[in-house]
């Protein structure tokens, strides 16, 4: 069985609600989803067409290759099915693999049970045929084997992916409470962000919305800021199948002449921060930061564009407290200063969300975490009128 020929289902992964943004992505690379759901896509594809996917996707957490679907109503069941497939066409004997899994089944009641039993399957396997095993562990750093198990259907999957895709790998600090990379990435392919006007991001934090917003407007893809994935561990694999797709990413980078992007924060630290994280993602150069007080920020009246807040949402009670001058702060500087500018807030706050006191034109709905959110969007015409909370 040459695994990297097959045609098979591929599930992608995301974040709940991020299903819309991912499946636009999926399209722009030129695939065509069979299936949309709220935390991922399903479509048809290769092992190869995983690897274009794992470098370029921005919104995904995994790309999963189908290599079995069958029936098991117990963890006897589940293991007599894998003793029989063929572990040494996907694992080299030589390697390392880990067990992840998604497991509903009335009859396990700890899903690191039904990991076990897979990994029984494949270690027996390998010694009935070989008589030597590869190694396995928690690490996802080589070849990652997922089950998905509901009910009696069970469905092995390649996870080819490894690491989470949701970090993008250029974040080398974090900062305090950051937006995920690819939460980052939808919220802004949520915009009407046309990815050449200005992008201000006042209360910047450690950057991760202006460093994605350069990251989109110069295409610049997550697959620059990584150089190690299942797939690489995958038997049959070949450098030349990651290395054609690597190279395309530095050709589709593009010039954006003129390109502004802002990005402001009180704190001084958060602005180092940012800086530090811009730099690894190669797109300092393409940031105008600086220290002070939102209302301080630099919006540019010759180019309207989008002004997009992701303030603290204040989940103890005397801090929201405290929030509620920001807010109604933030929606006179959005009133008085951002004429002409989409004015974009993310927040966990609904409470909060009406200080701002100003009608938002969209509530799209998105979580961090757990914890449900939406992002406002205001259209910020000349003589916006505040709204009574």
């Amino acid at each position: 069985m040459q695994v990297f020929h097959l045609t098979s289902k591929i599930i992608i992964t995301c974040s709940n609600r991020l299903s819309p943004y991912l499946q636009q992505e999926i399209r722009e690379l030129g695939f065509t989803p069979v299936r949309v759901f709220k935390t991922g896509v399903e479509l048809k594809g290769t092992l190869a067409d995983c690897i274009k996917l794992n470098l370029n996707l921005r919104c995904a957490s995994q790309v999963l290759f189908s290599v079995k679907e069958f029936t098991a109503y117990n963890a006897d069941d589940l293991y007599k099915t894998l003793i029989n497939f063929e572990w040494e066409d996907i694992i080299p004997a030589d390697g390392y693999f880990s067990i992840s899994s998604n497991v509903d089944n009335e009859t396990i009641n700890n899903s690191l049970y039904a990991n076990v039993k897979v990994k029984d399957a494949i270690v027996d396997r390998f010694r009935d045929r070989t008589g030597v095993r590869p190694n396995s562990g928690p690490e996802l750093d080589k070849t990652v084997i997922h089950l998905y198990w509901k009910e009696s259907v069970a469905e092995i999957f390649i996870d080819t992916s490894g690491e989470t895709l949701s970090k993008h790998g250029y974040r080398k600090i974090p900062g305090k409470a950051p937006m995920l990379e690819a939460l980052a990435a939808a919220t802004l392919l949520a915009t009407k962000w046309d990815r050449k006007s200005p992008f201000i991001n006042p209360m910047c934090g450690s950057s991760t919305l202006a460093i994605e917003a350069a990251l989109l407007a110069t295409n610049r893809r997550p697959g620059l800021y990584r150089s190690n994935y299942a797939f690489m561990h995958v038997a049959g694999f070949t450098n030349e199948m990651y290395q054609q797709q690597r190279q395309r990413l530095d050709e589709i980078i593009k010039e954006v002449p003129g390109l502004t992007i802002i990005a402001t924060d009180i704190s001084e630290d958060a602005i180092n921060i940012s800086k530090i994280n811009a730099g690894a993602a190669g797109v300092a150069d393409l940031i105008e930061f600086a220290v002070g007080d939102f209302e301080t920020t630099r919006i540019p009246e010759d180019q309207p564009g989008v002004i997009y807040f992701n303030p603290e949402y204040g989940d103890r009670l005397g801090v929201a407290a405290a929030l509620e001058i920001t807010y109604g702060r933030m929606g006179d500087f959005l009133k008085k200063k951002c004429k002409g500018y989409f004015g974009y807030i993310f927040t966990g706050n609904l409470e909060l969300a009406k200080k701002i006191g100003l009608k938002p034109s969209r509530r799209i709905e998105f979580y961090t975490s757990k914890i449900d959110c939406r992002l406002f969007e205001y259209e910020l015409y000349a003589g916006t009128k505040r709204i009574t909370p």
